[in-house]
């Protein structure tokens, strides 16, 4: 099947008119088997969908948006990609809702990082798509979000957002400072943190299955 984002599907072994979606979306570098290695984990009435980044970084890695350095070694999002990827999603999800008998009502967007960082995007900027948002190890970045996102209806969100309290990469400073953002906005959203760094801690992946069936 071809859409405008490559896939791997996991298929519901408990098969509805409608079944739910888990939208996968991998970090920096890696690319869509990297969190799909875990699907077989994950509820079994959903379908699993996890998709590879546009932008090519050759070898099998893949970036939702190009992250730069300048002379003085400080790092600088691309916001141009990132906003195109974050559209490109919102576009996927229409196009597994055409193309799978899935419920567009019943959508949960879980992404790692960079994929984390896009799924607020997506999730702040098109809440009509997306029910829930499963951020880890990401942070909220609304340059990368439509410029109105706020007026947007977030009636229907709920947000589990966890983060390494270690982490190397992402500071979970970050991570802390998009709680208040998210609360303000009016949506639920759960937050933890991990000793570990940056990566999915064991009892993360419980916590938000968990949080999922709830």
């Amino acid at each position: 099947m071809s859409l405008s984002l490559h896939h791997l599907v996991r298929e519901p072994k408990v098969k509805l008119d409608k079944n739910p979606l888990l939208l996968l979306l991998h970090g920096y570098g890696s690319n869509e088997e990297d969190l799909f290695s875990f699907a077989r984990e994950l509820p079994e009435e959903y379908y699993v969908i996890s998709a590879q980044a546009p932008f090519d970084m050759t070898y099998g890695s893949y970036a939702w948006y190009a992250i730069n350095f300048d002379a003085d070694e400080n790092k600088f999002s691309d916001i141009g990609q990132a906003r195109a990827s974050r559209d490109i999603i919102a576009s996927f999800i229409d196009e597994l809702i055409a193309s799978y008998p899935i419920d567009a009502n019943n959508v949960t967007l879980i992404g790692f990082s960079q994929g984390s960082i896009l799924g607020y995007a997506v999730a702040l900027s098109y809440p009509e798509k997306v029910q829930r948002l499963v951020a880890m190890s990401g942070y909220l970045n609304t340059e990368i979000a439509v410029d109105d996102f706020a007026t947007n209806d977030f009636s229907n969100l709920k947000i589990f957002a966890s983060h390494g309290s270690v982490d190397q990469v992402i500071p979970v400073e970050w991570a802390r400072n998009s709680v208040p953002v998210i609360e303000k906005l009016g949506i639920p959203i759960v937050y933890k943190e991990y000793p570990v760094g940056h990566g999915v801690a064991p009892q993360n992946f419980f916590d938000f299955k968990n949080w999922l069936q709830s």
